[in-house]
């Protein structure tokens, strides 16, 4: 793959970005829509789209409150839900000035705010960011890459978490997860509503079934396509990370040496939540449900392959 410079591949990943993220309310009004649409089929047919129009605009200020209220409490309690699934503890400063000082030296050196630094304990070898501003801009790392890169490679991986930050590219994750959990809930309801409401259906009727797997159907659809938008954004946002951080280290090659070393080496057997995995600085399809879809794996894959990276950073 060949390496273009970093402004334009800043531009270029921003535009992108703001496309998939258009996508993702624009699949939730659609959802409404195919809702009301479908509903509203009768024994003469479909109905008139002015009518369907009508009736979708009634609904969308109810959707919009829906996910209003469903981004506040991700907003306010995203960072202890995502402390919690990855198992992570405070990293201590006295006993690991390294890392602070590595860190230290390289927020000092694009002037940003020294995040909170976080570890998970466990051997494999990965890290993360998070946080939605600078009050609670963490970096977490595992106990692995702390003691086995050098400190150069781990300053690499630290510059990558930063460049993320910096990038706003944990707040364009929180938001593709925040939207992605909403169509998780709602095929959720509809699928527990199909499978436990099939007899008191039967008594009512086979209207209410019937409405059930249309939203079961609708939900499902427009919830696969917000995975495919939100892995798309991930992976967009790696190879900017990546070369911001040679950028800022000045040392590409560390880098990727880094990442020849966590390959094969980064999977966290203690964190079983997809969302937290994907934050990771490495997370093959191996890792998750991905694996289970051969040759279409890629479109389901929230990061580039780490081989691709590496020939990047060599071209430095």
């Amino acid at each position: 793959m060949k390496y273009v410079g970093l402004q334009q591949q800043i531009s270029s990943n921003n535009r992108k970005s703001i496309l998939l993220l258009m996508a993702f309310p624009f699949l939730v009004f659609a959802m409404v829509f195919a809702l009301v649409f479908f509903f509203n089929f009768d024994d003469e047919g479909a109905p008139e789209l002015e009518d369907t129009f009508y009736a979708f605009l009634q609904y969308v200020p109810f959707a919009i409150i829906g996910v209003g209220i469903w981004f506040l409490i991700a907003y306010f309690a995203h960072n202890k839900m995502i402390n919690s699934a990855a198992r992570s503890q405070t990293l201590e400063r006295k006993e690991n000035m390294r890392v602070y000082n590595l860190t230290e030296n390289l927020c000092m050196s694009v002037g940003m705010k020294m995040p909170k630094l976080r570890i998970i304990e466990s051997p494999a070898l990965n890290a993360f960011a998070s946080g939605l501003n600078e009050k609670n801009y963490t970096v977490t790392l595992t106990r692995g890459i702390i003691e086995k890169l050098e400190d150069e490679e781990l300053e690499g991986v630290i510059a990558h978490e930063l460049m993320h930050i910096r990038n706003k590219d944990v707040r364009l994750l929180v938001v593709s997860i925040i939207f992605v959990g909403i169509f998780s809930f709602v095929v959720q309801v509809a699928f527990r509503s199909v499978l436990y409401g099939g007899m008191s259906s039967r008594r009512r009727g086979k209207d209410d079934g019937k409405g059930m797997i249309i939203v079961l159907v609708v939900a499902l659809v427009a919830y696969l396509l917000s995975i495919l938008f939100k892995f798309a954004l991930s992976r967009k946002r790696e190879y900017l990370a990546d070369s911001g951080a040679a950028q800022m280290t000045k040392r590409p090659d560390a880098l990727a040496s880094a990442l020849e070393k966590i390959s094969g080496n980064h999977h966290v057997d203690k964190v079983k939540s997809e969302d937290v995995q994907q934050m990771f600085i490495e997370n093959s399809p191996k890792d998750t449900s991905a694996n289970f879809l051969g040759g279409l794996g890629g479109l389901f894959s929230t990061h580039p392959p780490i081989e691709k990276r590496i020939e990047v950073l060599r071209q430095f």
